[in-house]
């Protein structure tokens, strides 16, 4: 493997979150819960004597996606028709971009495990019409034209991947980027975000690249990183047995874990491109350019960025509080109901995530579980010292679990921190008497059983005792023995 280097290309296509049609007024519905071939019009279902009219929405999003990846907007764009033959499609041809698209030039910057960053270039965005979806049952096929003709964006990078994880980096980069734009949900189990990998592999010497093959549909990102693993694997064996690699269009079989091919790959010839006669160029003037600019919002790195400088977190928690919109956004609702910055940042990434990942919940939906003014109120509980850290722990659990509010569980369950200094000194009494011999190390010298000893105290009063004050009067008394 050290002889060979992963090239990685990808394409991802994004549906565009309008409510009609890239080229009719046919409405846009959910292709998962809605009726089969319900949201369908004559110019979707590609009816002769039908005619295609741009949906401006649609195009104005894509300048917005263009914009936010540093992309340039030309002058001049043009649809064009991209033939083939297949049933998801009914007009026989797709209504597509090629050599005038939207968007060219930009670049997504990513961040690499190894804390190294790469600049990973954006060749184009281009829009085109989604096909319809097929459903294979039983040896037949059913077809669902829902879909087909919703705005899509496809996003296409140069071949600057060269790993897994550098792919699974950008694809995750961009995906919180399109939510953030508001142009796109990200949710690919219902196919509205879907990736396509090119993939090929170079040798040490190698001074040109080698045969691509196309990974098609990817609907996770778990499953493009690994059908990026395995397709590697598989074709530097094939080289290396003298095999070679056909370009290849290739699907991911999830049960098997294996990459399949599915036909062997055109040519851009043979989908006999020319521009779309029904369809006027559109002219892009840069006033239209700078509308659209002006609608952007806080995008993630300047979040990410801004967090860092205003409100004092670490690059790490920044980056990872600010990687998903609605998690950001919950971090923001909270601070806003009076939560301190970094107490939150700490018991966000620290415990919320911890139960997302026990209960196999997305970190998109802890809203659901737990309100950001509730998860507010814990925090101000442990900031300011009615419980403690552990304890608010497990207020924060129960929270999760049950619904109820952090005050409700802490005053129904008397775990408010203790502060009285009687009440603490006799519990340190009677855990320094009961731990005589330690106390008599801890006099000796032996200055790392505080620890030890205050653990005994803590015990004494069931975690309740307020550390810093429990600490204190606990170092006092020890350090009296010492004379």
């Amino acid at each position: 493997m050290s002889d060979w280097k992963p090239i990685i290309g990808l394409e991802v296509h994004a549906e565009l979150l309008t409510q009609s049609k890239m080229f009719s007024n046919c409405p846009v519905v959910d292709s998962v819960t809605a009726a089969p071939n319900t949201a369908v019009d004559p110019v979707s279902l590609g009816l002769p004597g039908t005619l295609p009219v741009i949906n401006m929405q649609a195009v104005e999003y894509a300048m917005m996606v263009g914009l936010a990846l540093g992309c340039e907007i030309p002058p001049i764009n043009q649809f064009a028709r991209k033939s083939y033959f297949y049933p998801d499609l009914p007009k026989g041809y797709q209504i597509s971009q090629y050599d005038r698209p939207l968007c060219v030039n930009g670049k997504v910057e990513i961040e690499l495990s190894d804390g190294s960053t790469q600049v990973i270039r954006v060749r184009r965005a281009h829009l085109e019409e989604d096909t319809g979806k097929l459903t294979h049952i039983d040896g037949e096929s059913l077809v669902d034209y829902n879909r087909a003709g919703v705005p899509l964006l496809e996003i296409v990078t140069e071949p600057d991947l060269f790993s897994a994880e550098a792919a699974e980096a950008y694809a995750r980069k961009l995906r919180t980027i399109l939510q953030y734009l508001g142009v796109n949900t990200g949710d690919m189990s219902k196919g509205v975000l879907r990736v396509e990998a090119n993939i090929s592999v170079m040798h040490k010497d190698d001074t040109g690249y080698r045969t691509r093959t196309e990974v098609k549909n990817l609907n996770s990102i778990r499953s493009m990183y690994r059908a990026i693993e395995y397709e590697v694997a598989r074709q530097i064996k094939a080289w290396e047995n003298g095999e070679g690699v056909r370009q290849a269009t290739m699907g991911w079989d999830e049960n098997k874990q294996r990459t399949v091919v599915q036909r062997y790959k055109e040519s851009a010839d043979e989908y006999r491109y020319f521009p779309e006669p029904d369809l006027p160029i559109i002219e892009v003037s840069r006033e239209w350019v700078e509308q659209v600019r002006a609608t952007l919002p806080e995008l993630p790195d300047a979040k990410r960025d801004r967090f860092q400088r205003e409100l004092g977190l670490s690059h790490y928690d920044a980056s990872v509080i600010t990687a998903e919109q609605e998690v950001a956004h919950y971090y923001e609702d909270a601070l806003a109901a009076g939560a301190n910055a970094k107490t939150t940042a700490n018991t966000l990434i620290g415990t919320l995530f911890a139960l997302c990942n026990r209960d196999s919940i997305e970190r998109e939906a802890i809203s659901s579980k737990v309100s950001a003014r509730e998860f507010a109120s814990l925090v101000k509980l442990v900031d300011g010292g009615t419980i403690n850290k552990q304890t608010g722990t497990a207020v924060l659990t129960e929270m999760w679990e049950t619904g109820a509010t952090a005050e409700g569980i802490v005053k129904d369950k008397g775990l408010a921190q203790v502060s009285d200094t009687g009440v603490l000194e006799e519990s340190i009494n009677g855990a320094m008497a009961a731990n005589q011999e330690l106390v008599n190390r801890y006099a000796a010298g032996e200055d790392k059983l505080l620890g030890v000893i205050m653990g005994k105290v803590m015990a004494e009063l069931k975690g309740r005792g307020n550390p810093q004050l429990v600490k204190q009067l606990l170092t006092d008394k020890l350090n009296a023995l010492r004379g």
